[in-house]
């Protein structure tokens, strides 16, 4: 029995790598024995020496196999893999496809540059191809190390069709003399060689882009993770509170079923064999993402927001007229709304989406805005979006913007006129309700003195205002009445409890210490009170005595005066 070597992993690797091992380059002529690995779904082994499939039957969660650049002979030992999805056999000494019926699941077979009868005659200088249903140049690619090879022919085959076929042959053959029955010219080459230089740029940029759409992908992906747990404990405690006030036994809240967390589910499609190496070292610990793509800005994750101080380049920020939010408290969002007045001027449509709007006084927060055009409410994440009449109080409440759409759907006069019914009266009471030192401390300076103008004028009879004072009259107070309806976020809410808190605090120390203050003056008085008849007498006998000897007091004094000089 050949003795295999047992392959070991430190729980730092399993817990960086958890889903993927790659044994790459390690001149492996056997597959070693893999244990307590049984969750692995990509596998790397290229440029090995292995000779024989074995050893894996096991990791039944496979979907990704690469054993490129070996010197497997036959398809072996996978029948038990029943979720592999692509295989990557390229490159080794297979001349038989066989033994895949098991595999139901599977995607992607790449058998390029295996073992051809070509292969065996090192001296070939001509070969004919035609008419073999030759589609992929990867299929005869081998044929780039026949030195001696000067002479082919390709036509009629699928591959001669292609737009790419003579500036790619020509670019892997150099040797070639003769293509298709025709001699090939030394312009002919160098235009293979500019071709071949573009499209191995295109390629590059292709694969940039790829990746960096994966890398978002993955980016998004951990920070919906991240959202769901959140929410997920902040539900968990808010029922362990309610079971605690029934008396009933209360559950772990931070026990989250992990397969229910991502919002966005692998894709686990077949992938190049350089691109799916390359992912292997994207890092997906990012928990937050900031996108400009064209006018639209996008920012997931509570960090996303510390870019808004960044320092934009003027055009950048001038081009933004799209602000998007996803898995972002509202909360959180409603401290950089001046950030983003100032940063963003040209910002006219904002998007909540995992927001965690949940109330109509909330949108409140949108007024200190500079202008909105538009709103999107994704109804995922936002239970707000489930009231009935969410969109009247946003029409009421942000009338001075003069909204043109919300989700999608455009503003009508009727919808104005709908919101001011519904809402007027409550704008009405609640600025009623306030005192007048609160009301003018909400307003900004134009509206301070718009604000005192009505009072002034107030006790003025109604002949003296004219119609268009009443008509500013009227706006005026509309406007004030919708400024009382403010969001006051939780943290600055828990803040001003706090402040409330220690106010008191010295309040209470301040007035205690005045108490016991004023109580020893008055128990001082009190004793005076007892003690002064006794003291007065005193006072008159001692004086009585000292100055009955009138001499001897004067002779007294004298020497004091003297003793103090």
């Amino acid at each position: 029995m050949p003795s295999f070597p047992i392959l070991q992993r430190s729980s730092e690797e399993k817990i960086l790598y958890s889903d993927r091992l790659t044994l790459e380059r390690q001149k492996l002529t056997v597959c070693p024995i893999i244990d307590g690995e049984e969750h692995l779904r990509l596998l790397n082994f290229q440029h090995n020496f292995i000779t024989r499939i074995q050893n894996i039957s096991n990791l039944q969660r496979l979907i990704f196999l690469d054993l490129y650049d070996n010197q497997i002979e036959e398809i072996s030992g996978l029948s038990t893999l029943r979720s592999l999805r692509v295989l990557l056999l390229g490159k080794n000494r297979i001349k038989k496809i066989s033994n895949l019926e098991n595999l139901k699941s599977l995607d992607v077979l790449d058998l390029h540059g295996n073992q051809r009868d070509v292969d065996n005659l090192p001296c070939l200088q001509r070969l004919f191809l035609s008419f073999n249903n030759i589609s992929t140049f990867e299929s005869v690619c081998c044929l780039a190390d026949s030195t001696s090879l000067s002479d082919i022919t390709f036509d009629g085959n699928p591959i001669a069709q292609e737009s790419w076929y003579k500036h790619t042959i020509l670019q892997n053959m150099m040797q070639l003399r003769q293509l298709d029955m025709k001699r090939i010219t030394e312009e002919e080459r160098r235009m293979a060689s500019v071709i071949a230089k573009k499209e191995e740029e295109k390629k590059r940029e292709s694969q940039k882009q790829s990746l960096l759409k994966e890398k978002k992908r993955l980016t998004i992906n951990n920070v919906a993770r991240k959202w769901d747990l959140q929410q997920h404990r902040v539900t968990s405690i808010a029922a362990n509170q309610d079971r605690k006030d029934s008396d009933s036994p209360s559950q772990d809240p931070c026990q989250v079923d992990g397969s229910t967390i991502s919002a966005f589910p692998e894709e686990t499609g077949s992938l190049d064999s350089a691109l799916s190496n390359a992912l292997q070292g994207l890092s997906v610990t990012d928990t937050h993402l900031v996108e400009v793509d064209g006018d639209t800005l996008s920012l997931y994750g509570s960090g996303a927001l510390e870019s808004l101080d960044r320092n934009w380049s003027v055009q950048t920020a001038g081009m933004v007229t799209t602000v998007s939010f996803t898995f972002i408290e509202f909360d959180e969002i409603v401290q950089v709304l001046p950030k983003l007045k100032i940063k963003f001027p040209n910002s006219l449509h904002l998007k909540f989406k995992e927001t965690n709007l949940v109330m109509l006084q909330q949108f409140n927060a949108l007024a200190q805005l500079r202008r909105i055009d538009q709103l999107t409410i994704d109804p995922q994440g936002n239970p707000v979006v489930s009231f009935t009449l969410w969109k009247y109080y946003v029409l009421f409440r942000l009338s001075h913007f003069s909204m043109q759409k919300i989700n999608g759907t455009e503003v009508t006069q009727n919808d104005m006129i709908m919101a001011e019914r519904l809402f007027g009266i409550l704008a009405h009471v609640a600025s009623s309700e306030l005192p007048q030192y609160r009301l003018i401390s909400i307003l900004g300076d134009a509206r301070k003195k718009q604000f005192r103008y009505l009072l002034e004028t107030k006790g003025k009879k109604p002949g003296v205002v004219s119609e268009e004072n009443n008509d500013s009259k009227r706006l005026v107070g509309e406007n004030t009445n919708r400024a009382t309806l403010n969001y006051t976020t939780r943290d600055f809410y828990n803040e001003k409890l706090e402040e409330i808190k220690e106010k008191k605090k010295f309040c209470k120390m301040y007035i205690e210490d005045l108490v016991k203050e004023a109580t020893e003056i008055n128990m001082k008085n009190e004793a005076l009170q007892k003690l002064w008849p006794q003291m007065f007498i005193e006072l008159v006998r001692d004086a009585v005595i000292e100055i009955r000897n009138k001499s001897s007091y004067m002779k007294l004094c004298l020497q004091q005066i003297t003793d103090q000089k």
